[in-house]
């Protein structure tokens, strides 16, 4: 079973930015902490991450055949990226949505998702091990059929 996990712009700055809000840890040893429970737990994953949101789009017209699921952490995306919402609802997979911080927490204009009405569930202010915790969500819901 191959999961797709999909990290939004500046992600690809974790461990430089606001360690306040998002922590020390990078992107590479969040990857590396998901590839490890997933090989733990027999489970296939496969990394994406863009600053553009054409680009989210396409990896996800060109990967969900391949895929029985998907993480991901939109960005600021995550508050008005329309077409990577509708190329996400187009592939027809569960979907798990991930935030560093607690974005209800955060500013106003955070607050709004186009993700979450689409998603099995969010998972907000838990640093890191929101992954983690998606992708075993996101694999019980897989396995149970719903």
């Amino acid at each position: 079973m191959r999961i797709l996990v999909i990290n939004g712009p500046n992600l690809n700055m974790l461990g430089r930015r606001d360690a306040g809000i998002y922590g020390t840890i990078t992107l590479e040893e969040i990857n590396h902490n998901i590839r490890t429970e997933a090989l733990a737990i027999d489970v296939e994953v496969e990394f994406f991450q863009s600053n553009h949101e054409g680009a989210i789009v396409d990896f996800l017209q060109e990967s969900a055949t391949r895929a029985a699921g998907i993480i991901i952490n939109g960005g600021a995306l995550t508050h008005y990226g329309l077409s990577m919402r509708d190329a996400l609802v187009d592939t027809s997979l569960p979907i798990v949505e991930i935030h560093l911080s607690n974005i209800h927490a955060r500013e106003e204009f955070r607050h709004n998702s186009v993700i979450a009405p689409i998603a099995i569930g969010q998972i907000a202010g838990l640093g890191e091990q929101g992954y983690i915790n998606g992708l075993r969500l996101l694999l019980g819901h897989i396995q149970e059929g719903k």
